[in-house]
Order: C-alpha cells, then sequence, then structure tokens
C-alpha cells in the first residue's frame, strides 16, 4: 500500500497541450511543457473506514451521456456533477478530503514548486537491442555478417536458459513514466493552464497526472487542502467589495 505523508495534497488530471518556451526575468530562454485544465472536479471520496484508504477521486471533461455506462451515469447522478471523460483517485491526508462536487483551479499549483508527473509514454512499436536498450552493436568485421545491429548472446551454458530480465528486442515505449522535481514556470487561471519547465511523459492530447514532489517539500504559498475555483471567486468578489 502506498505510503501517505503527512498533510498530503490531492494531485490534478491534467491534458498534454504540447511545448513552447517562455522567457524568464533574465531574459533566459525556458522551455516548458503546456498542461490544460478543464472542469476538473470531485466525484467521489474513499476514506479508510469503508474503502481501506483515504483517496479523492476527481474527474477531468465532461462526456457525452451516451458514451458513459448506466453505472457511472448513477455515479456521477449522486455526486451531482457531468460525466467525465477521464477519472483519477489520488491518495490523501486525512486532514486533506474535498467535497464532493469542488471545481479545482490551476491555481492548486504555485510558481516555483516543484510537482511529479505521471504519464504513459509515446508508444514506438517493435524496437530491436540498440534502439530500445542501447547496445553496440556487433563489429563491423571479423566475420560478422548481416547481423551488425543484433543483440548478440543471450544467455550462457550454465543455466542453459535466458535469465528473466534480460534486454531483448520488443515493444518500446507505451509505458507508465513518472518523471519527478519539474518545476511549475508559472499558471494562468484564466486560459486554465499550468507551465511545466521541461518536458513530461505522453503524447499531445495524453492526460498527465501531476502531483506535490514527493521527494522536495511543498511550497508554503501552495493553497490547503486544494486550490478551488469556487474560493477564488469568493475571494475576488471580497475585494471589490472591499474596494467599493
Amino acid at each position: 500500500m502506498a505510503q501517505v505523508k503527512k498533510s498530503q495534497r490531492t494531485g490534478m488530471i491534467t491534458m498534454k497541450a504540447g511545448m513552447t518556451k517562455v522567457f524568464g526575468e533574465n531574459g533566459e530562454h525556458i522551455p516548458v511543457s503546456v498542461l490544460k485544465v478543464e472542469n476538473l472536479q470531485v466525484t467521489g471520496i474513499r476514506t479508510a473506514e469503508k474503502n481501506g484508504y483515504n483517496a479523492v477521486q476527481l474527474g477531468y471533461g465532461n462526456a457525452k451521456v451516451k458514451n458513459v455506462a448506466k453505472p457511472q451515469r448513477t455515479e456521477f447522478a449522486n455526486a451531482k456533477v457531468e460525466p467525465k471523460k477521464k477519472l483519477a483517485e489520488f491518495r490523501v491526508s486525512e486532514d486533506a478530503f474535498l467535497e464532493v462536487g469542488s471545481e479545482l483551479s490551476v491555481n492548486h499549483f504555485v510558481a516555483g514548486q516543484f510537482v511529479d508527473a505521471t504519464a504513459v509514454s509515446i508508444g514506438k512499436g517493435f524496437a530491436g537491442g540498440m534502439k530500445r536498450w542501447g547496445f553496440k552493436g556487433l563489429c563491423a568485421s571479423h566475420g560478422v555478417s548481416v547481423s551488425h545491429r543484433s543483440s548478440g548472446s543471450i544467455g550462457q551454458a550454465d543455466p542453459s536458459r535466458v535469465l528473466k530480465g534480460k534486454k531483448m528486442p520488443g515493444h518500446m515505449g507505451n509505458k507508465v513514466i513518472t518523471t519527478l522535481n519539474l518545476q511549475v514556470v508559472s499558471v494562468d487561471e484564466d486560459l486554465g493552464v499550468i507551465l511545466v519547465k521541461g518536458a513530461v511523459p505522453g503524447a499531445e492530447g495524453g492526460y498527465v497526472f501531476v502531483r506535490d514532489a514527493v521527494k522536495k517539500e511543498r511550497s508554503k504559498d501552495a493553497p490547503f487542502p486544494a486550490g478551488l475555483k469556487q474560493a477564488n471567486k469568493e475571494a475576488a468578489v471580497s475585494e471589490e467589495k472591499v474596494g467599493e
């Protein structure tokens, strides 16, 4: 069972929109991945008493009702949210539960903090040992013929079998990859995007799960238990009233 840190927040479901570049304060060129957030709502919670673990279930985007199975329609109806395209659970601590139906904002993350990104890597199809594992290949001479890119020996006389885990040609990519310690460059609530420094796994249009970095301390400016859209709207309204 995955360990839950003290005061662990939920992550977010995002969609990889592509990559671009921004310029830092010193004019430096910063490559960034653009992660889109759209209608990200809490669709359910999991408690230790009932389910054996604490987690928040999130739903991304809105799906057509005809494309959703009947049992899921009932779940969405009970949660009073529209059917979602993608569902995912994030482990949280007991003090980080969210109300079902609340909508998360990109302000859940703040500029400068570090996050971990998880996604399915781009599939490359069947690949040989040189491309898949970086093997050197065989010699170009000394009697080698028509097998310069082959893997070479895959075992020995004893135990006369191929050992488990042997690196061999096969399906490359299409695996769940987690990239650690990516820095958030900026967030834009109006556009609903998060700009993360560097590359994140997966192809354009794929889902990326983003959470607080497990190997670094969470930023003190990050809202707890989460950055919610309704809370941001209420804060803006209160500021307007004070200004009047």
